[in-house]
């Protein structure tokens, strides 16, 4: 599964650990996080992350 960065802050979404925070359990890719899921650093949206 594909890292993806955030071109705000530069956060990388590991889909490998996923976002335990905010419920997101690991294994999780990028595709299948929820529209409204956004950059657990700077609150960024899904739209502002790339392919790493």
């Amino acid at each position: 599964m594909d890292k993806y960065v955030c071109t705000l802050c530069g956060y990388v979404y590991d889909p490998e650990k996923g976002d335990p925070d905010s419920g997101i359990d690991p294994g999780t890719s990028f595709d299948d996080l929820p529209d409204d899921w956004a950059c657990p650093i700077c609150g960024a949206s899904k739209d502002d992350f790339e392919k790493e």
